[in-house]
């Protein structure tokens, strides 16, 4: 990966490449789950939203706490290694959603996405690790921060669409 700002810039390309994944992860979940209450537009904004946020908002806290720990100078190779690594994990995850969606039993499809949940939370773990020079401990405040920002904005993005 490049240790450059213009190369971590160029990353976010990544969020154009995830997009379509994640578009159709929304669309199963409604298949799967029923429409939203607040509609199909009000929550698709949401989404949008929630989606650039999620982005963004994780690249900023990532650079306080890379600069924090003395890191900022391998912070645009990570922050391209972690962007880049989100195609990986949209693929895995969408593999493993559309099994359950054509009808996989729930107990198999379950563990599917666990194993895929995993192997996610590992590889964003390894990269922070290898790409920033820090510890695991270091690596896996990175991971749950960027849980925690998923889940803070999921919450947020389903009252926006209305439940």
């Amino acid at each position: 990966m490049e240790n450059s700002p213009e190369g971590a810039w160029r990353s976010f390309a990544a969020a154009f490449v995830c997009l379509p994944a994640f578009l159709a992860l929304r669309v199963l979940a409604w298949a799967s789950l029923g429409l939203p209450s607040g509609g199909v537009l009000r929550s698709l904004t949401a989404e949008m939203i929630g989606y650039a946020v999620a982005w963004v908002g994780f690249a900023l806290v990532s650079l306080a706490l890379a600069q924090h720990w003395g890191k900022a100078a391998g912070w645009p190779r990570f922050i391209a290694a972690w962007n880049w690594t989100n195609v990986v994990q949209y693929v895995v995850l969408l593999a493993l959603a559309v099994p359950a969606a054509l009808g996989l039993p729930d107990v198999a499809a379950q563990v599917l996405t666990l194993v895929g949940l995993g192997y996610a939370v590992w590889l964003e773990w390894f990269v922070a690790r290898t790409a920033l020079g820090i510890d695991r401990s270091g690596a896996a405040l990175l991971v749950v921060l960027d849980l925690t920002l998923g889940l803070f904005l999921g919450g947020l993005i389903r009252t926006l669409s209305g439940g």
